[in-house]
């Protein structure tokens, strides 16, 4: 087995490995991974895309890539099939995260790598972080059946009215995004909360590409403050199947929230989805966010997978 440079090798060379990964997502998270795994081939037929493959007699069967974001990395995906002739899977996956994670720690200018491989159990993967000084935070995926009813949510707040997500609420949910999210663990885990720009990143990563699915702006409201009609909440959703809407974004004002918002927000979802004929919604959520576990669980929501996310600060 040889761990060679991503960038020696073509759309051909990866489709194989690709096709399989798909499969494992569908099965694993109901999620169609068939727009992402496309993006990642023009990239890497762009010769853009760095990683690294594990190969063997001139075959690709895992491989892990990241990304450059100003002085930051972000390690995107990790992937060994189980056709390994032999060798053993986390072994590969070790091998291949080493070599990705040297690799950003020794790039110039980066002081911070994130990591969040959710088809991956907790620890699965979890010794070449730990071993290099990350810091890990535990993560639930949850979903909900979209076949019964959602209690129905009362909001005890007649200063906020619901209405569904439109493209100049752009500028406003980035702020509202970087408000609700200010000192909350979720910015430790994802930088981009923390600034306006940060902020405004994400949701250009939500709303125009295919890496989280395929945004749906039908099933995703804002929560308006009637007098000042700024925006006091949100919730954003993707189609990540045909029948499947996952939350990309729920969040509330600090001010706002024990009103009931965030449970309205998530209804409406529920109800578009629902009556469009989907039939799961889900989210993630980290799992020492308390709070927001417990109003998804009574909500209906249950723990499908328990994941990681990584954090290394230079």
């Amino acid at each position: 087995m040889e761990i060679l440079d991503l960038r020696h090798f073509s759309s051909a060379d990866l489709r194989s490995l690709l096709e399989d990964e798909i499969d494992v997502w569908s099965k694993l998270l109901c999620w169609d991974y068939r727009g992402s795994s496309e993006m990642i081939l023009r990239y890497v037929d762009a010769k853009i895309l760095p990683g690294y493959a594990a190969v063997e007699r001139g075959k690709i069967f895992g491989y892990a890539f990241f990304v450059y974001e100003g002085s930051k990395g972000v390690i995107g995906d990790l992937f060994v099939t189980d056709g390994t002739r032999g060798h053993d899977v986390n072994h590969v996956e070790g091998r291949l995260l080493t070599h990705v994670i040297e690799t950003l720690q020794q790039s110039p200018g980066i002081h911070r790598i994130e990591a969040q491989l959710l088809a991956h159990d907790a620890g699965a993967v979890a010794r070449p972080f730990t071993d290099q000084g990350f810091q890990r935070h535990g993560r639930l995926f949850m979903a909900l059946p979209l076949s019964g009813e959602v209690p129905a949510a009362t909001m005890n707040s007649s200063d906020v009215e619901i209405r569904q997500w439109s493209e100049p609420d752009y500028q406003s949910a980035a702020g509202l995004i970087t408000n609700a999210y200010r000192s909350h663990v979720d910015s430790q885990i994802n930088d981009q909360y923390r600034t306006l720009g940060g902020s405004l990143r994400f949701l250009n990563n939500i709303v125009r590409f295919p890496g989280c699915g395929t945004f749906d702006a039908e099933s995703s409201f804002v929560a308006v403050h009637k007098r000042t009609r700024m925006l006091a909440g949100l919730i954003l959703c993707s189609s990540v199947r045909q029948d499947v809407g996952h939350v990309t974004q729920v969040c509330v004002l600090p001010e706002f929230r024990s009103h009931g918002i965030g449970e309205t927000l998530l209804e409406r979802t529920a109800a578009n989805l629902r009556k469009r004929h989907f039939q799961t919604l889900s989210l993630t959520v980290t799992e020492a966010n308390a709070r927001a576990v417990e109003l998804y669980q009574r909500l209906g929501f249950s723990t499908q997978r328990v994941f990681d996310a990584f954090v290394w600060e230079g």
